[in-house]
């Protein structure tokens, strides 16, 4: 007990304190301009966890961390408090910091395997927000091991299936939850839902394998149709160093002349052109003319078979002139066509009268990447004879 003089003493500095506190500015609150972020750090006040807080800025926020995070605590109860910091992450939509809580809570590895449970449905949710479909099934699927009818698992393994389009698995996992929770709205909607993408999804793949049958049996009709008419195809490049691999190579071919394959109508990809069949079945090549005086060519996508040179050198060689053509002399009736044989160096002169496909039933014509290509001459002109000369033309 104080006596009475300890006690006057402290009434003293009491007052004494109050009156200074009267009359003088308490130093160490808030400050009127900072009172707001000083307040933030408080943790009790705090909307939010700082992102990458300073323990020394924040020294009251890590000592509440440190015991949260007490390793000697029972793991179950360390997994707990993981899993409640994840969940606030979670609804605050940082999704990468609530795996992170909940990955940790995992690797407690507690015995209660409802916590568990319950980390893993809540870490399939993060990383579905993510978009990590393939994380979240494993998620979800790890759950439905430890407890296989439950709900929040369920939905969300049927979930990523449908995400990644595997819709019948979908069906599977919603099965196996409506058996357990026939009624449940949720499973029920994507039940429908995959249902209805698994059906369109079948109907595409019908739809798409019925096209490539029928653009493989045009392909297959239409390399009868060359087989039939004697024509002969270059293979490309690429098909030659396959074939050099082989060693049955027909030394006779040396390689270049392709059986009959899609190989040799390669065209479409170079000239947006390919060789087509009429309904009639007559055949439609892509034709290359060039004209190496000038170093000009023209192409013609859909040259029928059945149609001669002159029909069309009459059309592009008609009234109007190509501008490139300052000295008017290339007319129709002046023009020498050739194909040349690459393998025996040779000129093979075309007769303007005849149709396209009596030329490419020529002995020596060889069809190269799909396009039949033509060198075309002025008759006469000094660049024809001089393109001639040394050159074996027959």
């Amino acid at each position: 007990m104080s006596s009475p003089a300890v006690q006057h003493d402290s009434d003293d500095d009491m007052d004494l304190f109050m009156d200074k506190f009267k009359t003088q500015r308490y130093k160490n609150g808030f400050k009127e301009d900072t009172w707001e972020e000083d307040f933030e750090k408080v943790p009790m006040f705090m909307k939010s966890i700082p992102e990458d807080f300073d323990p020394v800025e924040y020294p009251e926020l890590a000592c509440i961390q440190a015991i949260l995070h007490d390793e000697d605590r029972a793991p179950e109860v360390q997994a707990k408090s993981l899993k409640n910091e994840g969940n606030e992450f979670f609804k605050e939509k940082k999704y990468e910091k609530a795996i992170l809580c909940y990955t940790a809570a995992l690797k407690k590895n507690c015995e209660d395997q409802e916590i568990n449970m319950v980390l893993l449905t809540n870490r399939a949710a993060a990383q579905f927000h993510l978009g990590n479909m393939r994380s979240s099934f494993n998620d979800a699927t790890a759950a439905k091991k430890i407890k296989p009818d439950h709900l929040k698992a369920l939905i969300r393994g049927a979930q990523c299936c449908i995400e990644v389009r595997a819709f019948a698995r979908a069906l599977q996992w919603c099965d196996e939850g409506l058996k357990a929770h026939p009624t449940d709205k949720k499973l029920l909607e994507l039940r429908a839902a995959a249902d209805k993408h698994k059906r369109a999804a079948d109907r595409d793949a019908r739809k798409a394998k019925a096209k490539e049958k029928k653009l493989l049996n045009e392909k297959e009709a239409l390399l009868a149709a060359i087989n039939e008419r004697g024509i002969k195809l270059l293979q490309s490049t690429k098909a030659r160093r396959h074939d050099s691999d082989s060693d049955d190579e027909d030394e006779s071919s040396s390689g270049t002349i392709a059986e009959l394959s899609l190989d040799g109508l390669s065209s479409k990809e170079a000239t947006g052109a390919q060789v087509f069949r009429d309904e009639q079945g007559s055949l439609h090549w892509p034709v290359l003319f060039m004209y190496p005086e000038h170093q000009q060519s023209d192409f013609i996508s859909a040259f029928c078979e059945n149609t001669c040179f002159i029909d069309h050198l009459a059309v592009m060689f008609g009234e109007e002139l190509p501008p490139w053509d300052t000295d008017r002399k290339y007319l129709s009736h002046n023009l020498q066509l050739y194909f040349e044989d690459e393998q025996s160096e040779t000129l093979y002169q075309v007769k303007q009268d005849v149709p396209l496909l009596k030329v490419m039933q020529h002995q020596r014509f060889f069809v190269k990447a799909g396009t039949p290509s033509f060198i075309v001459l002025v008759k006469g002109s000094s660049f024809c004879k001089q393109f001639l000369t040394g050159k074996k033309v027959k």
